[in-house]
């Protein structure tokens, strides 16, 4: 059957990534944490009614001080009887964080390696000979005129230089296709992609010296769907005698600066498999040419995908130089993190402006345009520089192979070895079967003459990239002294990158931010549903559940797969496409988002069924739906409004993490009477809330009720919802400033003309204090009191005067950002509640609200922040968030990578202000001796530090014209914007000077955790309608117990350390483990089935599992 030829490829054979990183030890040597926190309540004092609670919660407290002992207890037990199981750590057992909960005393034990525990101490790689840290602040960034190569130098040979070893030149024929930028993805395969195809399966097959290599295999999978067997059976053919070659294989070729490390390996897995499955082919070199700067998590993703070379383009050309005056144009890419060199990486970095032919073959695009043949005259278009090619013939071929060998020659002179790389292509090349003739034919007589002339010692002919890497390999090999490579290594990445001048490539980091936050949910939610359905799987294959087995869940989760994988895209993600492409995109986003919706209500509802083989007998379209609806693709998620009787509802709560929740879930009602009880019935706390038709009119149909879970690690709780004239909530209390609410409604409201005393919110935690204007301005850490200034305040970025501006891709500002000015202040609405409490003010341009929960944990231990901007009435600016605090952070901060590794960043007076912007995916950080400030936000941003104590976030921008990098629009199409962060302040204690210098940091635990929870929100689902013969369980729990926090689940996909997995699932036998490279191409040649896994710090490892 299809389906189970699938999951035996994919789906039954789920891989396990393992993220393992060094959080956990970073938690012991760099961070401190309050011990036992004072319990304090957050409701104003002198309050008699809100005395009797306080017993109530003490009481509680005492008996949760028993379990705790009992727990306590328990592990001491358990951690006697494991000492057998490995070896002992005196470093195994320490502080995780003020109020972390207990995990439940069935734990799985953990040994920590003293080894671990030291590896953040090394200070990452100290072995590379290029650090890019240093390289930027060695290079002057003057750009002077370099003459022909503009960027670069005159480059002079000597022509004997080549009598003992022979040039050898592979000219490599590619056409790069965007799936989506000026055009959506199915109009250019309809209008250009398949052609290219096509022509290329007749023109390869008529002289067997051509090559042609290929990238996306989106594009590839959609021709493949339309053609017959003899067209496949070609494409085969042309494979297997290497004519043809697939480079990356990813479903995209991606950006690497807003991509999130999930996404990436999604794509990469999704393109693999699909070659695997189709092709049986298994890609061997990396091939990035058009993202906008190059991350080492793309490095890393390819070396342990199995990838031992890659190629980039987009750096910045003040570096190009820089490599190619030193000759480190190709090196070994290793991790900063590395402290071997098991993450390395052959890299090649094309030296020249770009990756079309004028700058492909040589320094001079003057020369090299005249052998771009589809330039040759009566043509579409012409050379720019005014001397078009010219056909190849008896009577110029001399002149004109010597021109060409010019360029080779000079080009060559930028490396180390007497192998070159010369690409032959550009954007969507070769769709005219004239292009192909032109193009190959013209060089093969160029090649004929040069090679059968020994006296020019040139060995040229037509290859693939991997062709080249196989030439240098051998080169490197017989020309290395003392077994030892020829070429550099070096660790760190290549943001922010300019192409010419101070056009900094920085504003894509935020352009289109509505679709950013997009990406990130669909992330979350794809997760989800492919975890739950999954088990659901497993389920309905034990019961035989004919109607989930014949859905077609898994055709949806696959579309899903690929249109997030196709969103990653360098023209998709980055916001730097048409206006009604990035309407494509965000339509097939939301598409795949209802759907996942759908794939989630329905893997819930079957596990946690009492009686499985009910599941065929009900009506989908009654049962499980969740909370948040979205009504287009441009619009912001909006709760559903539960409309309650006295017949009871199930709430399902869904926690996609692989640890234990403690989090605060609300719903809308339709009553202010609501009751939620337990699966056991027993009435839960709930905190009742107002909810806002405007900022100052309350809803007179809706109210919010929200409570606290616990929810097992990829688990679900039930819960119950009815009317009743028993409910008894606590009620929140709001004080408003600077306005006023006629219609309360059943709420204390308060109304104040101007906040005289400053605003304050609090819990066990932490004490936040706010301005008149409802900005926080300042943190006090109640475990010992001490007062941090950490201010917030927004502010605009204008464009410059200059004839360039500020554009999709560059960010071109007109000086620093300038406040933002109001005239009056605004509405501020201040609510404290039993489980949480907030401060929301109202500015024309943005709602900003500022969250502190009151409960233990990790949602405790830090400040939630949103945003809702709406920028769509400005004409050329940029708004940005910006936090000072009283961190002597200098001109060092700390971004992330793909949310996957931290880059320390150097704020450099030498650069101007837009080239000190950088990417953020997950997280950005400073820090002093003392404290870390960590903004963690849910979804892709530009962040900056430009003083001491800053941490700036552009959260969104709108521009009137183009910026002159091909788009030809600006940036218009602006959405209202949900913007989420999360600030936490940490104690740092025994740091290291040393330390501080080093190239590596990283984050601490509770900030690792609190980005997960952040990124990975609780889902709810409710029962559409009251169905008294539904039965569901009370909970479903499929782990033994929570994995440990220092590792990430992606997808079940993850293990760590040594851990015996058959004792991981709860409900579920593993029946097969065996390793796998990181997107299933290869297996170990020992590959064998295997019952424990050892895994090293911060690398991802991928293993092919069946459960049953």
């Amino acid at each position: 059957m299809k389906l189970s030829r699938q999951f035996t490829v994919f789906g039954s054979a789920i891989f396990c990534v393992v993220i393992f990183s060094l959080y956990l030890m970073l938690d012991r040597g760099h961070l401190d944490y309050p011990k036992s926190p004072r319990r304090e309540g957050s409701f104003p004092q002198g309050q008699l009614s809100m005395l009797q609670e306080k017993i109530d919660h003490l009481e509680r407290l005492l008996a949760e001080n028993n379990e705790i002992i009992s727990n306590i207890r328990d592990s001491v037990i358990n951690l006697s009887e494991s000492v057998e199981d490995g070896p002992k750590s005196s470093q195994g057992n320490f502080s995780q964080g003020a109020g972390l909960p207990l995990l439940p005393s069935k734990q799985l034990s953990l040994v920590v390696d003293p080894e671990d525990c030291s590896f953040a101490l090394q200070g990452g790689s100290r072995h590379s000979d290029v650090q890019m840290l240093d390289v930027y602040s060695l290079i002057p960034f003057d750009n002077p005129d370099g003459g022909v190569w503009k960027q670069g130098f005159d480059i002079s040979y000597v022509f004997n230089e080549w009598d003992s070893k022979p040039l050898q030149v592979f000219v490599v024929p590619h056409s790069h296709n965007d799936p989506g930028w000026l055009k959506t993805f199915d109009d250019y395969f309809r209008e250009m992609t398949q052609y290219i195809f096509n022509n290329m399966v007749i023109k390869l097959k008529e002289d067997s010296r051509r090559k042609f290599m290929w990238s996306e295999i989106s594009y590839l999978s959609k021709w493949w769907d339309t053609i017959d067997k003899p067209k496949k059976d070609a494409v085969k053919s042309l494979l297997q005698n290497g004519q043809f070659e697939i480079v990356t294989g990813g479903w995209v070729m991606p950006d690497e600066a807003a991509a999130h490390y999930f996404a990436l390996i999604d794509q990469l897995i999704e393109g693999h498999q699909w070659l695997e499955k189709n092709l049986g082919v298994k890609p061997r070199s990396g091939w990035s040419i058009d993202p906008f700067g190059h991350s080492p998590t793309m490095a890393y993703l390819l070396k342990r995908a199995g990838f031992s070379h890659m190629l980039i383009q987009r750096v910045h050309y003040a570096v190009k130089k820089h490599f190619a005056l030193h000759k480190t144009l190709e090196f070994f890419w290793r991790q900063n993190w590395d402290l071997g060199s098991g993450t390395d990486i052959f890299c090649h970095m094309m030296p020249f402006y770009s990756y079309d032919i004028p700058h492909t073959c040589g320094p001079d695009p003057k020369i090299c345009c005249q052998f771009d043949f589809k330039r040759l005259p009566g043509g579409r278009f012409g050379c720019p520089w005014g001397v078009p090619p010219e056909t190849i013939h008896p009577g110029n071929v001399q002149k004109r192979a010597e021109m060409l060998l010019d360029q080779y020659r000079k080009k060559s002179k930028l490396f180390r070895t007497t192998v070159l790389l010369a690409p032959l292509g550009d954007d969507f090349r070769y769709c005219e079967r004239t292009e192909w003739d032109h193009q190959f034919k013209n060089y093969q007589l160029l090649f004929d003459y040069m090679n059968s002339h020994p006296e020019y010692n040139v060995k040229i002919q037509f290859g693939t990239l991997s062709d080249y890497f196989d030439a240098l390999d051998k080169e490197d090999v017989t020309s290395g002294k003392n077994s030892q490579s020829m070429f550099p290594v070096l660790s760190g990445d290549f943001f922010t990158y300019a192409d010419r001048d101070d056009h900094y490539w920085s504003g894509y980091f935020t352009s289109r931010p509505f679709y950013k936050r997009m990406d990130r949910i669909l992330e979350s939610h794809l997760r989800a549903a492919e975890i739950l359905y999954y088990f659901a799987l497993k389920q309905a294959q034990k019961y035989k559940i004919s109607k989930f087995l014949s859905s077609s869940h898994y055709t949806a989760l696959t579309e899903a797969r690929r249109n997030l994988g196709l969103f990653q895209h360098h023209d998709a993600i980055t916001g730097t496409a048409k206006d009604w492409v990035v309407v494509d995109y965000g339509t097939r986003l939301f598409h795949s988002l209802m759907n996942l919706k759908k794939i989630i209500g329905y893997s819930a509802l079957l596990l946690i069924l009492k009686d499985k083989n009910s599941y065929n007998s009900y009506s989908f379209d009654n049962l499980l739906d969740m909370d948040l609806k979205q009504s287009s693709q441009s619009s912001l998620p909006q709760k559903t409004v539960i409309t309650l009787s006295a017949d009871p509802r199930y709430l399902v709560i869904c926690n996609p993490s692989e640890q234990d929740r403690n989090s605060v879930v609300s719903v809308y009602v339709s009553s202010p009477t609501a009751q939620v009880s337990s699966a056991s019935g027993k009435p839960v706390e709930i905190q009742m809330s107002a909810v806002w038709d405007t900022a100052s009119i309350i809803s007179q149909t809706a109210y919010e009720i929200s409570f606290l879970v616990q929810i097992p690690p990829l688990g679900m709780k039930v819960y119950t919802i009815v009317e009743s004239a028993n409910s008894d909530p606590h009620l929140a209390e709001y004080v408003l400033y600077n306005g006023n609410i006629k219609d309360k409604g059943i709420f204390n409201m308060k109304n104040v003309k101007s906040a005289e005393e400053a605003i304050t919110l609090e819990n066990s935690f932490l004490k936040l204090q706010f301005g008149p204007s409802g900005l926080m301005e300042e943190m006090i850490n109640k475990e010992d009191g001490k007062r941090h200034e950490v201010k917030v305040q927004f502010s605009w970025y204008g464009t410059t005067s200059k004839k360039d501006k500020s554009g999709a891709y560059l960010f071109l500002p007109d000086g620093e950002a300038k406040p933002y000015v109001y005239t009056t202040l605004p509405f501020v609405r201040v609510q404290h509640g039993r489980f949480y409490s907030d401060v929301t003010c109202f500015f024309e341009r943005v709602t900003h609200r500022v969250r502190l929960y009151n409960i233990q944990g990790i949602d405790g231990q830090s400040v939630e922040v949103s945003n809702i901007v709406d920028i769509r009435k400005e004409h050329n600016r940029e708004i940005a968030m910006r936090i000072s605090s009283s961190i002597n952070s200098q001109n060092r901060f700390y971004t992330d990578l793909n949310g996957y590794q931290i880059q320390p960043r150097m704020t450099m007076s030498k650069l101007p202000l837009q080239a000190n912007v950088y990417p953020m995916t997950t997280m950005a950080y400073i820090q002093d001796a003392k404290h870390r400030l960590t903004l963690l936000s849910a979804q892709s941003l530009g962040v900056s530090s430009l003083k001491s104590g800053q941490i700036e976030v552009i959260m969104d921008r709108r521009l009137m014209q183009d910026d002159n990098r091909g788009l030809e629009q600006g940036v218009h199409d602006n959405k209202i914007t949900a913007n989420l962060f999360r600030i936490l302040l940490e104690k740092r204690s025994v740091v290291n000077v040393e330390e501080e210098k080093n190239s590596v940091s990283y984050p601490s635990l509770v900030s690792h955790i609190t980005s997960s929870f952040l990124n990975h929100p609780v889902f709810t689902m409710i029962e559409k309608i009251p169905m008294p013969t539904l039965q569901l369980l009370g909970e479903f729990s499929p782990l033994v117990s929570s994995l440990p926090c220092d590792i990430h689940l992606v997808n079940l996909r993850t293990i760590q350390s040594k851990i015996l997995v058959q004792k991981l699932f709860n409900t579920f036998t593993v029946s097969s483990l065996i390793p796998s490279s990181l997107s299933l191409m290869h297996s170990p040649p020992d590959a064998r089935n295997i019952s424990e896994i050892s895994l090293s710090p911060m690398e991802i490892s991928t293993f092919r599992i069946q459960l049953r």
